[in-house]
């Protein structure tokens, strides 16, 4: 589900969510009852505020060491942010 959704972001809204659950073999009734009476509206928000407190603007997000990477998102890139962090790390140790 949550691939379809991110693959499909021009497409959201509750028609398209009530498709893919259909593709999916999920209850599209039970997910129409669910969006009706607000059963994870609570949770959503929460969720929602804890990531805007957190610094996440956008997804994917990415935090290496408790810092949010503003970097690239390709795997290369990752990789270099960590190895710069690990190194940060070992260098405070070290000192």
């Amino acid at each position: 589900m949550h691939d379809g959704l991110f693959e499909n972001q021009e497409r959201l809204g509750r028609l398209f969510y009530l498709e893919l659950a259909q593709t999916m073999s999920l209850s599209a009734e039970q997910l129409q009852q669910a969006l009706e009476e607000g059963k994870y509206q609570k949770r959503v928000r929460a969720d929602f505020s804890t990531g805007v407190r957190s610094g996440v603007n956008g997804t994917p997000a990415f935090f290496i060491n408790g810092k949010r990477h503003d970097g690239p998102f390709d795997f290369e890139s990752l990789v270099l942010a960590i190895e710069q962090e690990l190194g940060r790390q070992r260098n405070a140790i070290s000192a």
